[in-house]
């Protein structure tokens, strides 16, 4: 690579929900009440009330023990909070009050990586490579990206004033920009040189499928593609409508995308029909090109792509329709619900595992490329943690040892946590697993780089097709997914309803 530059891009920690209804099962409330644990809980609610060094208010008490309660359960349930359940819904709807600036942080500085087009931060002149250095007279040196992002939000209309060091002026450059509402784009596309095409989606939001489809139907104008690469590097995951309508983009219709499997309930089965992917709209797949389902595919992946990448990873995996290419995934194989406990917040709840076409569970294990490609020629650069490597997370009902929630090595999680040293644009000149993704698919050799040999523990595409041979036979009940709608699992309605 010809000029790397240090800068760690921020991401969405890993293992955003599948965002569901709350089912109507989960709305029952048990009328065996454990009232000898409710009691103590009550004696010390008291005795911290009454006798604490500083005055706590009862709310401020209450939601602590909920915070609790559902925080110790897995990495993925939680309690949300007034401001969480709003940056939910923010996540899940794809739009905000902001500025439209992508920003990065490089040697304790907040980096500007590219500002959205026609957003107000690009219609005031912000640029790449400028640093942000204050927000309102304030030093952003040294601040997390996640404090800086809060400040960077607002309201639509609101007035914030950034003071940015550029190269070319010698001194700081002010901004005054007017917020407004932001559109986040999860799908990027281009032609590429051999009639390649490139997709990327950076997040499974609402209208990820429909933008796809829009993608592929503009990439495939003019001269037929070769191939097609797919990105869902870093893709963090997020609704399972929106993974059920990509994976239709690619495979036939009503085959079997992903399973779900809740406690004490039927197996769930999701299909590539519209009902599942666009249940409240009309059907953005119909029109669709017929090359999509049979252009040579690449999918990338790597250790940041999650839960809803994994479904799609793993289906086009299960049915041959693509080679997956990168290193082995996160390994986030179970479901959240999002479940308002009023209008202003709620709790994300793990309720089921989620199991490919071929029936694997990709929990802790994740999704094992065909093809392993490092990160850069020289290695890899990502080091996130992984779900195994998360404190009490589920474990793969499948491996041989399933019966105790894992344990977080810490030095390892605080080693992985580290900042790589240096940093490349997907889709770039830079991006050497898309080399090799296109060299795949140009009948040239494919260069793996350095690898590391690592077995998850679990079963193997290949394992699984052994003991379950007939599991890809799923086609003959077309369109009848059995209770798809009734365990909540199947769109995207808990976050719908609190939509502005």
């Amino acid at each position: 690579m010809t000029s790397r530059k240090r800068l760690v891009s921020y991401m969405v920690a890993a293992g955003l929900l599948l965002t569901a209804v709350m089912p109507a099962w989960a709305q029952k409330v048990s009328h065996e009440l454990p009232y000898e644990e409710l009691q103590r809980f009550a004696r010390v609610f008291a005795a911290v009330k009454n006798n604490y060094v500083e005055p706590v208010s009862s709310q401020e008490l209450i939601a602590s023990a909920i915070k609790g309660m559902v925080n110790d359960l897995d990495p993925h349930s939680s309690f949300l909070d007034e401001n969480e359940f709003e940056e939910m819904k923010e996540s899940t709807d794809g739009e905000f009050g902001g500025l439209g600036i992508e920003i990065g942080a490089e040697q304790g500085l907040v980096k500007i990586i590219a500002p959205i087009e026609d957003t107000p931060a690009a219609k005031a002149g912000i640029m790449p490579g400028d640093l942000i250095i204050k927000i309102n007279g304030e030093s952003t040196e040294g601040k997390p990206l996640n404090d800086v992002i809060k400040q960077l939000r607002g309201e639509p209309g609101s007035e914030i004033v950034l003071t940015v060091k550029r190269s070319s002026s010698a001194e700081p450059l002010d901004f005054k920009i007017v917020r407004d509402i932001i559109q986040i784009r999860s799908v990027r596309s281009k032609r590429l040189s051999d009639d390649i095409g490139y997709v990327r989606i950076s997040q499974f939001q609402e209208r990820t499928g429909a933008d796809l489809a829009q993608h592929l139907t503009d990439l495939g104008k003019g001269k037929p593609l070769k191939g097609l690469v797919l990105d869902l590097r870093n893709d963090p995951g997020g609704l399972l409508n929106a993974a059920i309508g990509v994976s239709a983009a690619f495979i036939e219709p009503n085959k079997l995308v992903v399973s779900t499997k809740a406690r004490e309930q039927e197996m769930q089965r999701y299909l590539a029909v519209p009902s599942e992917y666009a249940p409240d709209e009309s059907d953005y797949l119909k029109n669709l090109p017929d090359w999509t389902r049979k252009v040579p595919l690449v999918v990338l992946i790597n250790v940041g792509s999650a839960s809803a990448s994994e479904i799609v990873a793993g289906a086009l995996q299960d049915y041959q329709r693509a080679t997956i290419m990168g290193n082995r995934s996160f390994g986030k194989g179970s479901v959240q619900v999002v479940m308002p406990l009023d209008d202003n917040t709620g709790i994300k709840l793990t309720t089921a595992r989620y199991y490919t076409p071929l029936g694997r569970s990709i929990q802790a294990t994740g999704i094992e490329p065909d093809i392993i490609v490092s990160d850069t020629k020289t290695g890899d650069l990502f080091s996130f943690p992984r779900e195994a490597d998360l404190s009490d997370h589920l474990n793969n009902d499948q491996a041989p040892a399933a019966g105790v929630k894992g344990k977080v090595n810490t030095d390892k999680a605080i080693e992985m946590l580290k900042e790589p040293e240096e940093m490349f644009e997907f889709g770039s000149g830079e991006d050497f697993q898309l080399q090799q993704a296109i060299n795949h698919l140009t009948g040239k050799k494919v260069d793996q780089g350095v690898i590391t040999k690592e077995k998850p523990k679990g079963l193997s595409k290949e394992e699984m097709e052994a003991v379950n041979p007939g599991a890809e036979s799923t086609t003959d009940d077309a369109g009848k997914s059995p209770n798809s709608k009734g365990d909540g699992v199947a769109g995207d309605k808990g976050t719908e309803k609190q939509k502005k």
